[in-house]
Order: structure tokens, then sequence, then C-alpha cells
């Protein structure tokens, strides 16, 4: 499978044409994806001035390794189906192109040979950035890209370890848990509003979240 950028056709290869470019990096299993992760594209593109913000979905997050996690071809219909009328937000399926377990050191790393000269913003909440010191390769990643650290209006923000080139953008406080969607789809209660419409579509027509997954899930088969 060929890695694709953004929201082009499956197998496009971007290079020159992307010199200059600043490209924001958010990674995740988007297991839905929710209007959270949508408010934090567009917010921290708009702050920082980026020309896209790319929703890399893992393939095989290693950091839920031993979670059961929905099939990445259905998390990355649902990222598409979100962003398909988003300005300047892609879906990326880089990881998935790859296999394996999904490493941000190797996601930088491919980005900067598909787009030498682009300057690459990480994004990620401020919990997940204290935390980089767990990362694989995590000096690559260092030298590969700014950390852009998002935090929310009256919550106490966590600080990236010394020595990391960082950016904080603050973006609305939204409550919204992928696990409580998961459980609200399977109870047959409404995502209306915490899920975008074209999300929805993706979750049923696909039969995702039901109630034998779920228990699928709890039981980790």
């Amino acid at each position: 499978m060929t890695p694709r950028i953004g929201a082009s056709s499956r197998g496009e290869r971007i290079g020159a044409a992307s010199r200059g470019e600043r490209i924001g990096v958010f990674g995740g299993t988007f297991d839905p994806i929710h209007v959270g992760h949508l408010v934090t594209a567009v917010n921290v593109r708009h702050a920082l001035g980026l020309d896209r913000v790319l929703l890399v979905v893992a393939n095989d997050p290693w950091q839920k390794a031993d979670l059961p996690v929905t099939p990445a071809l259905d998390r990355l219909a649902m990222v598409e189906a979100a962003v398909a009328d988003a300005d300047g937000i892609e879906a990326s399926d880089l990881e998935i192109a790859w296999g394996g377990l999904s490493y941000t050191a190797d996601t930088l790393a491919t980005l900067r040979r598909l787009h030498p000269g682009a300057e690459l913003y990480v994004i990620l909440g401020s919990d997940a950035a204290a935390r980089l010191p767990t990362w694989e390769r995590v000096e690559e990643v260092r030298a590969s890209a700014t950390l852009v650290v998002v935090t929310r209006p009256g919550v106490d923000a966590l600080s990236p370890p010394a020595g990391w080139d960082h950016r904080d953008v603050e973006v609305p406080r939204l409550e919204v848990s992928s696990t409580d969607l998961r459980r609200r789809c399977a109870d047959g209660r409404p995502l209306d509003w915490l899920v975008s419409a074209p999300v929805v579509h993706v979750i049923r027509r696909r039969g995702l979240y039901a109630v034998e997954q779920m228990q699928s899930r709890s039981t980790g088969s």
C-alpha cells in the first residue's frame, strides 16, 4: 500500500511543490474521530498560520498495543469523512501504509523525505507532552519538528521536558471521550454534535461499535 499524505488520491507523492510549507502533524487512533479532534486541528492551524494539518491515522499504536482497536482502514474512513470539506485539514494513511507499530519518529522521517524544506509541527496534548521521555527514538522527534502543546482554558498545562522547541496553543475545552462515544454507539444513544454527520454515516454503514464489538473490547478477544 503506497502512503498518501493528504486527502487526495491514494498513491500520490508530493515533493518539491511542498517546499517551505508549514505542516502540522496530528497523530492519533481516532477511534472514532470527534469534534474535539477537529476543533484542535482547526485552532492550531489558525494560531500558527500552518498551511495544513495532517490527521495521521495510527496503524497499530504502540501505546495501545495491548488494547483492542478498531481496524485501521475503518478509522481512516471516518477521518476522511470528517475532513472531506475542511479547509487545510487532511487525512493521512502514512502509518497504515507501512503496517506494524506506528511511531512518530518514522512518520516525521517520511514527511521530511516527501516534503523537503517543510517545517513540521507535532501536535499533542500537554499530558502527552509530559510523557515524551517514554517515546521511542524521542531525540529524532525533537530534531525533526517543533512541538505544539494544546492547552485548555482553566486547566493547568503540563510542560514538555526541558530542551524542546515548543509552542503553546489554547483551544476550547471540550470534554469528549472516544471511549464514551463507542459506548454511546453500542447503547444506541445519539452521537449528534459530538461526531460529525459524515462520520456517523460511516459508523452505521460499516456497523462499527456494535454491542458485540464492545463486548469483545471488554474481554480483550
